[in-house]
């Protein structure tokens, strides 16, 4: 039996930026694919901001109180890729509340692994229901505080 994926198991602490300077949501994608592309996590930047881009221009990712999570799939991301960004300042996201985005959380994968993809998505869905996890994400001073939090929300 297969142990199960958690997001940290996804998440390479260097793909966690905080703060993360940006102004619009195409900012904060292009910010964060950067950052998996610095990592050797995906090998080719500008594919991966093409797929998340096309994706997010059928239907937001901003999923309401304060969180988006855009996502794409491509060849050139190299397994499941995962990275966080914690805004520096709030950010207009077309969310479905209305509300400006605090934190992007972008998955990437290769097209061949669909059910790994939308299982990784209902993970950090699950972890922001909690009201006070997302209040604590959002108040992260760094990249490493961010990070544990996650797993501590995991193992709880």
């Amino acid at each position: 039996m297969p142990v199960p994926m958690t997001v940290t198991d996804l998440l390479d602490p260097q793909c966690v930026v905080v703060p993360l300077n940006a102004s619009t949501k195409r900012e904060a994608i292009d910010g964060l694919v950067d950052a998996m592309a610095s990592t050797g996590r995906v090998s080719d930047a500008a594919a991966v901001k093409k797929a998340v881009w096309e994706r997010e221009q059928q239907r937001s990712t901003g999923i309401g109180e304060g969180l988006a999570i855009p996502h794409g799939k491509t060849s050139a991301a190299h397994g499941l890729c995962l990275a966080v960004g914690r805004l520096a300042s709030p950010i207009e996201y077309d969310s479905i509340d209305r509300k400006p985005v605090r934190l992007v959380v972008l998955l990437v994968s290769p097209p061949e692994r669909t059910s790994d993809h939308i299982q990784a998505l209902g993970r950090i869905s699950r972890l922001m229901t909690s009201p006070s996890f997302r209040e604590q994400v959002y108040a992260a001073e760094d990249a490493q505080q961010l990070v544990s939090l996650f797993r501590a929300a995991e193992r709880s």
